[in-house]
């Protein structure tokens, strides 16, 4: 008998599977080296503030193109094959990777550089996010999605706890050497969605690509359990949010510095890999409404508990405690979204799912920089975690529909009344 959890054991989902850890080390690892070289090159000319700003403006800049792409990016997911969609953007990433390498071992690297490819990047993340989302439901049994997705997740998280310790330590040997191993990860992940072969799926009606875009929109905002799961993420991390933070705990409250930075991106992907491997062995399948805005509302609180620490000990703990709660939240809001939703609405669903998700990100990092520019750091996380609890609380009231929620399935549908015969009273 194969000790591998049951998803692992296909061979497609398992080529999946190792795609997607490998491209997250790979992202993860860059993204901890470009905002230390932002934070770091603004340093040299600008105060905290300002240069905490700057951190907030990488954000943006990730999630302009993404913003923009998202419809188009959900449509070609159902419309085209989104194995080879997931094969372009991994070399697309690549590219990016190899620019960094050869501009920051030539010592050419500069905020110009940095900024362009951020922006790259976000177009690359807003045609991977539809397609790796919708691709995983079509790689494995309906019964078995849950665990499919918490193995997925668990592979995301691995990769940010992996990566952003990884991107420091490589680093601190040599400044460019992070990029390098990061563009041979995202060839080593293309590599691996070229081996999943020819999967079955319910391709999109043919039509007007306009009206087929609207159509997605149109789902979601009838769909009240899956517009409250989306729009729940969306607000409670765009403000709550405490990544963004990181360069300038380190650097200037905590006092650590790059060394000290892995470490703190690392905490919350390991809470939420904890996480994500307990449910891949025991998912979850009762009251998961209550338990997901259970979920948000410690999110919040240990958000608002790190922004308040000096103590390099508690700030990981807190950050762990988040990242557990975090991927909570997650897994039950995944699930709802994707066994809600028909095959052939995935994409574009998932197109949805993935700007709220990069808009609580990016823009997420773009409100903490900009509110730590006016307020200060510690007031702008702080704030921000108890901002989190106030969405949790708004969102129990106004979609009852998630705090009802029993199990992950959708409620069968009343049966239909047999007509009136005529005459009857």
């Amino acid at each position: 008998m194969s000790l591998l959890p049951e998803p692992l054991r296909l061979p497609n989902y398992r080529a999946y599977w190792l795609a997607r850890l490998a491209s997250t080390i790979a992202q993860m690892s860059m993204v901890i080296v470009i905002g230390w070289q932002v934070y770091d090159i603004s340093r040299r000319t600008m105060e905290i503030d300002d240069a905490a700003f700057q951190l907030g403006m990488i954000g943006l800049v990730q999630f302009v193109p993404l913003f923009i792409l998202t419809p188009v990016s959900g449509w070609a997911a159902d419309r085209f094959d989104r194995r080879w969609i997931g094969r372009a953007v991994l070399c697309l990433e690549l590219a990016c990777a190899l620019v960094l390498f050869a501009a920051t071992w030539s010592g050419h690297i500069s905020l110009p550089i940095l900024f362009t490819v951020a922006a790259v990047l976000g177009v690359a993340r807003a045609f991977a996010g539809p397609a790796f989302g919708a691709l995983a439901p079509n790689l494995v049994p309906r019964d078995m999605l849950p665990r499919a997705i918490a193995l997925s997740s668990t592979a995301w998280q691995t990769g940010a706890i992996i990566g952003p310790a990884l991107g420091g330590l490589l680093y601190d040997i040599t400044p460019h050497l992070s990029y390098g191993v990061s563009g041979a990860l995202f060839a080593f992940s293309a590599a691996c969605l070229f081996t999943i072969g020819r999967v079955q799926r319910t391709a999109i009606q043919p039509g007007s690509p306009l009206k087929r875009m609207g159509e997605g929109l149109s789902y979601i905002g009838r769909n009240r359990m899956v517009l409250g799961a989306i729009t729940l993420d969306l607000f409670a991390v765009l403000l709550g949010g405490a990544v963004a933070m990181l360069p300038v705990y380190a650097r200037d409250i905590l006092h650590v510095g790059a060394q000290g930075l892995g470490p703190l991106r690392a905490a919350p992907a390991l809470g939420a890999t904890l996480t994500a491997i307990f449910f891949s062995v025991r998912p979850l399948k009762t009251e998961v409404g209550v338990k997901m805005l259970t979920a948000v509302g410690v999110f919040g609180a240990a958000t608002a508990a790190f922004g308040w620490s000096t103590s390099y000990a508690f700030s990981l703990a807190m950050l762990a405690l988040l990242g557990a709660a975090d991927m909570f939240s997650v897994y039950i809001r995944q699930s709802l979204i994707q066994l809600h939703t028909p095959d052939e609405m995935r994409g574009r669903v998932s197109a949805a799912s993935t700007l709220a998700i990069s808009a609580s990100n990016e823009l997420g990092e773009a409100r903490s920089g900009f509110v730590a520019a006016w307020l200060g750091p510690v007031a702008a996380t702080v704030g921000g975690g108890i901002a989190a609890i106030a969405v949790t609380v708004l969102w129990t009231l106004w979609f009852p529909e998630l705090r009802r929620a029993r199990t992950f399935d959708p409620p069968e549908p009343a049966p239909e009344k047999p007509p009136v015969a005529a005459g009857s009273v």
